[in-house]
């Protein structure tokens, strides 16, 4: 039968959690998932009518038949022997009240695992992403991805022996990895995707649903509800992004093509983030208010710059990530170009980009604290992980072009080609070379 990629998602967590309590660990509760799945795949068409409890009942008794091979069944059969025939039913465990996904991803943020390794784990398992993915992410190479997967699972089993959703002060102390697993998957997702063409293969999307899993459980806590307010606020304003299959600078996005809805619910976040928030506010915290901040404005040149120039001081103390600080050093250069008249407005980047200038008429030299950012920027291209590289080599191909080298932003954008993927953001610096 052909399993509905939608159904799929849903029901394989469920499956994984549950065989993960049978067998006792998360790696075995995922093999025999796994197994369960492909059989079902295997089955004529409208044979299985709940593919959850089917999956579960194939994998308990694969589980079963490996335990019988081990010369072990006899020993255990009185516990663990099901009727051929009858219904499953997954009675409820500890922590059932938590969302599958989200159980899983408390199991693997379990800090008996190195952080590194912990991140690995639960966004290949629970978030469902590639090691290419993950790598890409993390600013490792593939390898190191799945060396630290494979560590990872072993120290689990290691530590605990055998599969159980944490509890109380246990959750509590995993949830700051938790949140950053989140996180993860919709920076992958807002990254690689977008527009993407099949909602179910969504990795932002499903950040989200994590999000309001999360904001379920912990409904006062300032990150969890910072980190909701990201989620909605960017999917919001990803619409408008891409036209007719090219990526647009945010001088450039149709802001009315927003999600209003979607906007107004994450600006509520944000502003509950804030307001409860009683000291240092966090990270997420800080990145609410940075996406209400491009939320808000009415356009790119009325973006209050110099508020974001703030936030991202406040967010480089708590969270100084290479993305972060490419980021922090684009908002910069906005203002430095803003203060000293400099400012491009969407038309004249329109007209600039069709060479309506005569190229290479640097401005670069009279622009005072240009040449620190870039300076900056470079540093990062040749020291940071690939995705701030990547970033870094972006924002100098746009310095170089809002201060009229043309010439240079060209052949930065033909650099660029060599490494971004085929997509929007691909043909977006292809714009800018011919």
């Amino acid at each position: 039968m052909a399993i509905d990629p939608a159904a799929f998602r849903t029901a394989w967590p469920q499956v994984v959690r549950s065989l993960a309590v049978t067998t006792r660990s998360l790696d075995h509760g995922e093999e025999y998932a796994a197994e369960a799945f492909a059989r079902a795949a295997a089955q004529p068409d409208d044979t299985i009518t709940d593919l959850v409890g089917w999956c579960v009942q194939v994998g308990r008794r694969s589980w079963l038949d490996a335990v019988r091979h081990q010369a072990v069944f006899t020993r255990i059969q009185p516990q663990l022997a099901r009727p051929e025939v009858a219904p499953v039913h997954v009675p409820p465990e500890p922590g059932s009240e938590l969302d599958d996904r989200l159980a899983l991803l408390f199991v693997a943020c379990d800090d008996a695992i190195a952080p590194g390794a912990q991140l690995v784990l639960a966004m290949r398992v629970v978030c469902g992403l590639t090691i290419q993915q993950i790598a890409g992410h993390l600013g490792i190479a593939d390898a190191t991805a799945a060396a630290r997967l494979t560590r990872a699972k072993a120290a689990l089993a290691r530590a605990r022996g055998e599969f159980a959703v944490p509890e109380g002060a246990a959750r509590d102390a995993r949830l700051p990895v938790v949140l950053a697993c989140v996180a993860g998957l919709f920076t992958v997702g807002q990254r690689f995707e977008l527009e993407p063409a099949d909602a179910t293969q969504d990795p932002a999307r499903d950040a989200l649903t994590l999000a309001e899993a999360l904001v379920a459980q912990y409904p006062a806590d300032p990150e969890v509800l910072g980190l909701r307010a990201v989620c909605r606020l960017g999917l919001a304003r990803r619409p408008g992004r891409v036209r007719d299959g090219v990526a647009l600078p945010l001088d450039e996005v149709d802001r009315g093509l927003w999600d209003r809805q979607l906007l107004v619910a994450g600006l509520d976040d944000a502003s509950a983030a804030v307001s409860r928030t009683p000291g240092r506010p966090g990270r997420f915290t800080l990145e609410a208010a940075i996406s209400g901040v491009h939320a808000t404005a009415r356009s790119a040149e009325e973006t209050d710059w110099g508020r974001l120039v703030q936030l991202y001081d406040g967010l480089v103390e708590v969270w100084a990530s290479p993305a972060v600080r490419v980021a922090r050093l684009v908002v910069l250069g906005r203002v430095v170009l803003t203060r000293s008249g400099r400012s491009d407005t969407a038309a004249s980047l329109a007209a600039r980009a069709t060479h309506a200038e005569s190229p290479d008429r640097s401005t670069r030299g009279v622009v005072p604290g240009l040449d620190r950012i870039e300076r900056e920027l470079e540093d990062l291209v040749a020291d940071g992980p690939p995705y701030a590289a990547r970033d870094a080599s972006l924002a100098l191909a746009d310095l170089a072009f809002r201060t009229n080298r043309t010439e240079e932003a060209a052949g930065r954008y033909r650099e660029l080609l060599e490494v971004i993927t085929e997509g929007a953001l691909q043909e977006f610096c292809r714009r800018y070379t011919q």
